[in-house]
């Protein structure tokens, strides 16, 4: 398949893949290597099916509980299975050590025949390397394959992430760092290299150590490129040595902005480099909104655009969702890797979380996230799940995961929702010079602070917040809302400055409130020296220790933003999903939050977070829904 490490001698070649036969879908990148050495495979003549999360089995006869930032290969020459590797973390709940925490497995392995059934063949590392300390963990592997020159066995490469690494005086402090491991076979014994790829580097504003987290590694042009990094120093490549066990500072470029992106995937589709990337909270419980988005580039080096054409370098940051959570249990679906099965078609493993059962037993803040695979699709040059419907809950066909079997799974395109009849009585374009008598305050500001002219509504923000009682409580400006499904909708300007930090959570955007603990919100938002639409959650109360508020993001901010809630019903529950705009017309859909808000929720406008700026809103809009498609 795609992961295949070439050297700078050999480098890999990409299998072209048939056209799938559906219109306005392209073809797959590539299909699994078809070497002569692998034989016919004589199993049944349909996949199996599979219903998510995919199940891992134990010795015990357990399911292991998690599979996080998940990464998968094909065997090589006559091997005919599949490998899935995940982050260091506990099995089960039942394994514990002596003073009652669960055993940590580093790097724990699997194998499958379907890509969608696995068994537990063991942990990569039984000791971790010296140079890491056995008090740091190893996250996040990258496994790639070398073929062996003149018909020597080949090599895998296992990169993995050193969470820290030792001083001279302490067993962590040194900062992260990326390492690599070497075997002949897919599930080991692995021999480290003995030191980092990438070695702890400081973060470019002198305060602490930059995150060498989540390796990606890929061949291109004659070069092997390692991709790391995360939120606190951004997303850079470097070019390996020949040899794949060091890198070479020198040719380290920025691939993404910090305070954004981290699990970062590579893959070439029809003449495109491909970023995918995960944004927000990996591991908040049931309100983790983790999510993958994605850009392209004519270069693996970048830049890297979005479908609105916004750079995911820029300080109004780039992205288009790609994998989001949409209402069924699976919430934080992220940091993913891609397979393309026998038929050609590429399938997206990640990680998620059952918001219905979000934590190991006994272990109230400890997030179990357990693996999910679904097709991914291609619709006019960009990827979609499922067509754009996102992770699945039910029975699905399974994929091609063996030579001569017959694919069962075709590509459909989701539903869309989109605005309907107009709610005049609820909506207003702000004429005049006082608000209409439909918005209401709770905790009315002084009104020096806000202005109604010009058919617009400017709203100074506020030193404040909705999270009780960590915080002062901001002001809200709220209607009914309508009853059954609707959409709502405003178009934003918030005035903090295009570039620099030191304006974090200066935001102005909608609400769906149900009271100050209790709603949904979608924002354009400062976070740091980014501006990024966020959409998020907040529940009270909740149980000791868990969190209350939850966020994703959505699209690129604009010096104008349409945002835009659409409110349906999932599968008996009130749902909200977030689209976001830069131009008013071409709105890309972000991801979906359950929420119980009460039987009389109120829809509005919200300025807050930090003084000093201000929010102008052109309009007020509230509409029904409507669904075509279906």
């Amino acid at each position: 398949m795609r992961r295949i490490l070439a050297t700078v001698i050999a480098a890999a070649t990409l299998i072209g893949a048939p056209a799938l036969s559906l219109p306005a879908m392209a073809a797959p990148a590539a299909a699994p290597p078809r070497s002569a050495a692998v034989p016919a495979h004589r199993g049944p003549a349909t996949p199996a099916s599979y219903q998510n999360p995919i199940a891992l089995r134990l010795p015990d006869g357990q399911t292991a509980a998690s599979c996080a930032d998940p990464t998968a290969i094909h065997g090589a020459g006559r091997d005919r299975n599949w490998y899935l590797y995940c982050t260091s973390d506990a099995l089960t709940a039942t394994e514990t050590n002596g003073d009652g925490s669960l055993v940590q497995h580093t790097v724990p392995t699997y194998r499958s025949t379907d890509l969608t059934h696995w068994t537990y063949v063991g942990d990569a590392f039984t000791t971790k390397p010296a140079w890491v300390g056995a008090a740091n963990g190893i996250w996040a592997p990258d496994v790639v394959y070398r073929a062996g020159a003149h018909g020597r066995p080949g090599t895998y490469f296992m990169y993995y992430t050193a969470s820290d690494t030792p001083t001279a005086t302490a067993a962590t402090g040194g900062g992260s760092a990326v390492g690599v491991a070497t075997s002949t076979s897919p599930t080991g014994p692995w021999t480290d290299s003995g030191g980092p790829v990438v070695a702890p580097q400081e973060a470019a504003n002198g305060q602490g150590k930059r995150w060498e987290f989540d390796p990606e590694v890929i061949t291109a042009n004659g070069a092997t490129y390692l991709y790391f990094g995360s939120y606190y120093g951004g997303v850079n490549v470097r070019q390996l040595t020949a040899d794949g066990l060091r890198s070479l500072p020198a040719t380290e470029q920025p691939i993404a902005i910090d305070n954004r992106y981290e699990g970062t995937y590579i893959t070439q589709h029809d003449g495109w480099w491909y970023f995918m990337g995960s944004a927000t909270n990996c591991c908040n419980g049931a309100l983790t909104g983790y999510g993958v988005f994605v850009a392209r580039s004519r270069s693996p080096l970048g830049p890297f655009l979005d479908q609105d054409g916004v750079s995911i370098l820029s300080t109004r940051v780039g992205g288009t969702p790609l994998l989001a959570q949409n209402g069924n249990p699976w919430v934080g679906t992220g940091h993913n890797t891609v397979v393309t099965d026998f038929a050609g078609q590429d399938w997206i493993i990640y990680h998620a979380v059952d918001q219905n059962d979000p934590y190991y037993a006994g272990q109230p803040t400890y997030t179990k996230r357990p693996a999910l695979i679904d097709p991914l699709d291609w619709v006019n040059g960009w990827p979609t799940v499922r067509g754009g419907a996102g992770p699945s809950d039910q029975r699905e066909p399974g994929p091609v995961a063996q030579p001569g079997e017959r694919p069962t799974y075709r590509p459909t395109l989701a539903p869309v929702t989109v605005p309907g009849r107009p709610v005049r009585a609820a909506s207003t374009d702000f004429a005049g010079t006082s608000l209409p008598s439909s918005l209401a305050w709770t905790r009315q500001p002084d009104p020096s602070t806000y202005s109604v002219s010009g058919g617009a509504f400017r709203w100074q923000t506020q030193a404040a917040d909705l999270h009780p009682p960590a915080t002062p409580l901001a002001s809200v400006l709220t209607e009914p809302a309508p009853a059954g499904d609707y959409v709502l909708e405003t178009k934003v300007s918030v005035d903090t400055p295009a570039t620099g930090d030191g304006v974090n959570y200066a935001q102005g955007g909608l609400i769906v409130y149900g009271d100050d603990g209790n709603y949904i919100r979608l924002v354009s938002n400062s976070i740091y020296d980014t501006r990024q639409t966020e959409f998020g959650k907040e529940v009270t109360p909740q149980p000791a220790g868990a969190p209350n508020y939850g966020n994703m993001v959505v699209g690129p901010v604009g010096d104008w933003t349409t945002l835009r809630i659409v409110h349906h019903t999932v599968e008996g529950k009130s749902a909200y999903t977030a689209y976001t705009s830069v131009d008013g017309r071409h709105f890309v859909k972000g991801g979906t939050w359950t929420a119980d808000l009460g039987a009389h929720p109120r829809i509005g406008l919200i300025s807050l977070g930090a003084s000093g700026f201000t929010s102008t809103f052109d309009y007020l809009h509230v509409s029904g829904a409507v669904t075509l498609g279906r």
